[in-house]
Order: C-alpha cells, then structure tokens, then sequence
C-alpha cells in the first residue's frame, strides 16, 4: 500500500533511473516467483459486483488521494497478488450479463441464462418447473461436504443473487421470499431463496442484509420498529431466523449458533463461542460505506474478520464468500452505486472490498489459503478527459467540451445522470462533483445505469494460484478452486490424498433427527 512515506522526491520520476530501477525490482520479483503447487486448505473468493477494470483503476486513484497522494501511483491491495486472469463475462442468453448468470458461473462452474441462480441452461426464466433436475452444486456446498466450515459476507442482503448462487437453486433471482413468488411457482413447489438459505445448505456464518424475507408479514423490524415498511413479508408465516436457530441446536450439541442484527451484537460474540452465526444488519441491503453509520453497522472488513475468526477453527479447512457491490440499486453496494451513477458511492465501495483483503492476508496464510478477488460484471463507466496528475478522481476536465460546459472525467455511458436543460446539458460545477451523492451525466437517459460486458480481471495469490492465468471462461473459476482444494469434481485428482473427510450431507433430517435422539436417550441409560 502506498503511503506518504513511500512517495518518491518531487523530481524523482523525472530521472530515468528511477524508472529503471523500480522496473529491475520487479523484474527480480518475477524471476523469483514460483507456483505454489501444493493444495488449498483455505480458499476466500473476493467478489466486487461491478468491480471492472475501469472502476479498479479509479478505485486505486481515489485509495491514493484519501491518503493524501496524487493517487495515480497508489496500490491496492488486490493489485499485489502474483497471478492475473481474465473472465469472460457473457452468459448463455446475454452478451452482456446480470450478477445471477455470473454468480452460477464463478460459484457452480456453470454458464447459464440470465436472472436464474443456480441452474444449468436448461432452465428457463421464471419457470418454477424447469428447476427440477437442472440444479447445479456450488463450490461452497461441495467444500460443506468435504468437511470444511463455510460462510458469506455481503453488504447486500444474503439472498441477493451474488451470494444466492452459493447455495440457491432458483428459475428467478428474485423470489427472494414467498411474497414475492408467482401463485404459480408456489403451487409448482418451488421454494424462495430465503427459505433455501436456511434449508439447503449447513452455513457456518452468514453476513449481510436481509432481515424482512426472513420474518412472517407484519413482523416489526428490531431496528426500524415503528416503520411498516421494513417489517417482514413472508406470507407462509415462517419465521426462518428462529427455524435456523432452533435448527442447529438440534443437530448436534456440539453446534452453538448466534443471531445477531447489529454491530454490537456481532462485537459481543466471542470467537470460540460458536459454530454458527447469522447477522443481518439492514432490512433489505446494508447502507453504503459512506453513509454507513459506524456504531450500529459493521463494515465489510468488520464482517469479514469475525467470519475468519470463526471459520478458521475448522481443521479441515473452510471457503468463504465475501461480496461488496460496487453499484447502487443492484448487488454488492460497489455494483448498486454504479446503477445509480453516484460514483464516490461506488469507488468508496471498492477501496473497503481492498481494505478486506489487505485485512484477510493479515489473517491467513499464502502457504495454505488461496484467495482470489473477482468481478462478476463491470458497467457503463469510464474516465478521461485529459485530466492532469493528481486532480481529484471526482473533478472536472482541464477544458472545456465543444458545448462550452465543464464536464466530470468521470462519465457512464447511460444512467439517471442523463440530463438536458435549457436546451443543453448543465455544466458540472465544484464543489457539488465531490458530493457522494453527486450523479455523474450520462449520455443516455435510463433510470438505472446498465451493466456492460467486458471482461473482467481475476487475482490470486496462494496454494495452485497460477492455474489463473490467460483469457478464460468466467465459470472455470469455480473449477480452478475445486481442483486447488481438492473438492468434487477433482477430489481424486492427484495430491489430494485418499483420506478425505465425507459427509452425507449437511442438513439435519427428521430420520437423522430421531436416530440422535434415541442415542441420546440409549446413553443416558446406560450411563444412569
């Protein structure tokens, strides 16, 4: 990471042999390198929803000005990792894709259509009937079955369609409770992604928003009591926060499970004091950073650090999913920001998902964790303009446009930003660029800002990090994971060892239920 200390002198880029020997150095680091080839115990997949390479850039850019740089020459984090790729973000149906088509593939290791989770192609959008025997596993699920301990962070709600994918089998993204699910689909017995969350999966941690999917209609929010408008949906009258709960005590004795709804609850609970934890902290999804109340509402890094805490105790090892969206209105809050073209909403964003990973390493070890940081999808986004070194990633262009107005070098293709007075557009204007909640213009009209389809980059660092290398398909992703953790499809590759702990599942069934209960009974007779 770049900081003030580590600037060069002011007239020090001006000499070749500065640049000379900063390229010798990393040369030397290049010919040092050398794969790590033995498997992962760990595996932590970083995902920043409309994190392109653009919004990378002006991430860096903007990291570097907060420490008080010119921030062109700043370094994230992420940018550290030793090995690149990049993803091919199309799915089966679009060109241009949306975060559920993309997370079936990076999590799956499948390509599918568009707005459904968990899926293979065959299923069709919006048709509950096509979901049954067209579910696809994630590597989450196979790492539960390997007897690894599993989690999601996300500053999303938990059933949004990034971390969806993780555990979700779903003909639409956004049935995210019962109340929002056709007649149809709910005669055709398909579930919601809420209640799949609690049933289809044994998930150690889970971080995010969410909480009114979880809660029978009219149930009152704990922390917007006299607002009707985050009470709870469901229409099935399940409360699934309590089913989780009173779910993982009668599995095992040994299983000691939290809920928590804000950040002095998640504060209070000791590492080693449970197995599993669940903490929703918005109604729907968590506030953006920089309008992020810091006593009532964990960041992502807090979320972050608490689930390795938690995780890591596992022997065998763990996978854990942790998403920040770059844009407002539409995934993670990096991904929500972008839709609603408020790009310091974005940016900042982008530089908390860095801050998790800088934070990540701190915890974990390059010798047994594979982590790699993603985007499922870029957007709309660009700057330019000539803009001179240093100049505020949020401020105006040296010069004019041809309509003699000022303009942002930050600009989206399409969005809300869109805007035509007086026969023209308006000229941007300091200080209102530097707002956070400032629209960037855009050059078509659209209520939401849209995804756009380059590819995006992969890193990563760790245990069979360079299997990520080249241009490839976004969903081998998931299968250069499971091979470097030696999961299924590639449990018996070669290195991954004949002794592997198996399990028959992950979910506590009435048949195993009264089976437990009866040993329990037959010891304590036999012990009394």
């Amino acid at each position: 990471c770049t900081s003030l200390a580590l600037l060069p002198p002011p007239d020090a880029e001006k000499t070749p042999g500065y640049w000379n020997k900063g390229a010798r150095r990393r040369l030397e680091l290049a010919l040092a390198l050398q794969p790590t080839a033995q498997r992962a115990k760990n595996i932590i997949l970083f995902m920043g929803d409309g994190m392109g390479l653009a919004t990378m850039s002006a991430a860096r850019i903007y990291k570097g000005q907060l420490a008080g740089g010119s921030g062109e020459e700043s370094v994230l984090a992420m940018e550290t990792f030793p090995h690149v790729a990049l993803a091919k973000t199309y799915t089966i149906d679009r060109q241009v894709p949306d975060s559920a088509g993309t997370g079936t593939a990076y999590l799956c290791g499948v390509k599918t259509n568009a707005k459904t989770l968990g899926l293979s192609g065959e299923a069709v959008y919006g048709k509950c009937r096509t979901t049954f025997g067209n579910e696809v596993d994630s590597i989450l699920h196979q790492a539960r079955l390997a007897g690894k301990s599993v989690g999601i962070v996300t500053t999303t709600r938990v059933q949004h369609a990034s971390p969806g994918a993780a555990y979700a089998h779903s003909a639409s993204r956004s049935w995210y409770a019962d109340a929002n699910m056709p007649k149809e689909a709910l005669q055709d017995g398909c579930k919601d992604i809420a209640y799949q969350l609690v049933h289809n999966t044994d998930i150690n941690v889970i971080l995010g928003g969410g909480r009114m999917y979880m809660t029978p209609k009219r149930t009152p929010d704990p922390e917007y009591p006299e607002d009707s408008a985050q009470n709870g949906i469901r229409k099935d009258g399940l409360d699934l926060i309590a089913k989780w709960l009173s779910g993982k005590q009668l599995c095992s004795h040994r299983q000691r499970a939290r809920y928590v709804w804000d950040k002095k609850g998640l504060d209070a609970v000791a590492d080693d004091s449970v197995s599993h934890l669940m903490g929703l902290f918005e109604p729907k999804d968590m506030k953006y950073e920089l309008n992020r109340n810091t006593s009532t509402d964990p960041s992502i890094v807090e979320m972050m650090e608490k689930a390795i805490h938690i995780l890591r105790r596992n022997p065998n090892g763990f996978f854990l999913f942790v998403e920040d969206d770059c844009v407002p209105c539409a995934g993670g809050r990096i991904d929500h920001g972008h839709h609603s073209g408020r790009a310091k909403q974005a940016l900042m964003e982008a530089v908390m998902l860095d801050q998790a990973v800088a934070r990540a390493g701190e915890l974990t070890s390059t010798s047994d964790t594979l982590t790699v940081v993603t985007a499922d999808h870029s957007h709309v986004f660009t700057f330019g303009g000539n803009t001179l070194r240093g100049t505020s990633i949020f401020g105006l262009a040296p010069k004019k446009a041809k309509d003699k107005r000022a303009y942002t070098s930050i600009l989206y293709g399409n969005g809300p930003g869109y805007s035509i007075r007086d026969g023209g557009r308006p000229a941007a204007s300091l200080p209102a660029v530097e707002d956070k909640d400032y629209r960037q213009q855009a050059a078509v009209p659209l209520e939401m800002e849209t995804h756009s389809g380059e590819d995006v980059v992969v890193l990563a660092q760790g245990p069979m990090a360079h299997l990520f290398h080249g241009v490839q398909e976004q969903h081998y992703i998931a299968h250069a994971m499971a091979y470097a953790a030696c999961l299924e499809p590639y449990a018996a590759e070669p290195g991954c060892g004949a002794a592997r702990r198996a399990s028959h599942g992950t979910q506590c069934s009435p048949q195993p239920l009264l089976a437990l209960l009866a040993l329990c009974v037959a010891a304590h007779v036999m012990g009394g």
